[in-house]
């Protein structure tokens, strides 16, 4: 295994720590990383809850959202989500499928998702709502057949972010660590844009606003300074993956865990 492929494999499970950490993801919901060597292929865990997800729960899936490897580990049923969007976008280099509260309000009762704040300029100038029931009717709301993944890759069309109705959101990035940006601050301004609304009429961003606000997203002084902060949050947290090494990913990926203190017991 090469040296880049093992790195991403450990940042695929540090950003699901990291978005754990970070209250977007909980029990559900996934990351994937496009195969750093091979555009047809990308990098997803097994099932298992992001919080706890380490690189060797990473295997690889072509865009079929089929094994490369046969497993006996159980995998995630809605893994046609990251399949779709990377044949539709050839632009997407990572992709996260979340359930976060600060989004919930604007899943179920379809109100725009707008920027609010400068930082939330990257969910870009439109947020396109997908109702699964529009194409498939009534359903258990999961994306699990190649079609729904098409249908929701073609709402997504150019955009950072689609919202699900009554089910979540998926967003996408171009890097890992754009992905991890897009996600956190676009809850962030879910949560602004929720408590605004509550004093009066809100007063999104212009189109110039989002287009320059917007590159911020992806600008190493910004992607580089939030991947640190949140990985050091993480370490913090006795969660992380390595010992925070920053953008470059570590090539020994082991978990760090809290030393567990040493209790004396009294002489009697």
């Amino acid at each position: 295994m090469s040296d880049r492929l093992i790195d991403t494999r450990a940042d695929v499970a540090r950003a699901n720590r990291i978005l754990a950490n970070e209250g977007v993801l909980d029990a559900f919901g996934h990351v994937s990383v496009r195969h750093p060597g091979d555009p047809g292929r990308y990098l997803l865990s097994r099932s298992r809850a992001p919080e706890l997800v380490e690189p060797e729960d990473v295997f690889e899936f072509d865009l079929n959202s089929e094994l490369v490897k046969p497993t006996n580990s159980r995998l995630y049923a809605e893994r046609v989500i990251h399949g779709e969007i990377y044949r539709a976008r050839p632009d997407v280099n990572a992709v996260v499928h979340h359930h976060a509260p600060a989004m919930m309000p604007f899943c179920i009762t379809g109100t725009s998702l707008v920027p609010v704040f400068h930082l939330g300029a990257a969910l870009g100038a439109k947020v396109p709502f997908w109702d699964q029931k529009d194409e498939f009717g009534d359903t258990n709301l999961l994306v699990v057949k190649p079609e729904e993944g098409r249908s929701l890759a073609r709402t997504l069309g150019p955009h950072n972010i689609v919202l699900m109705n009554r089910h979540g959101a998926t967003v996408v990035g171009a890097s890992v660590q754009e992905l991890v940006f897009r996600a956190i601050y676009s809850c962030r301004n879910a949560e602004f844009q929720f408590q605004a609304q509550a004093l009066g009429a809100i007063k999104p961003l212009s189109p110039g606003e989002i287009e320059r606000a917007g590159k911020l997203s992806s600008l190493p002084t910004a992607t580089h300074r939030t991947w640190e902060y949140w990985l050091m949050r993480l370490e913090k947290s006795g969660r992380a993956i390595g010992r925070a090494p920053g953008i470059a990913g570590g090539r020994r990926a082991r978990l760090v865990t809290s030393k567990k203190k040493k209790v004396r017991g009294r002489k009697r």
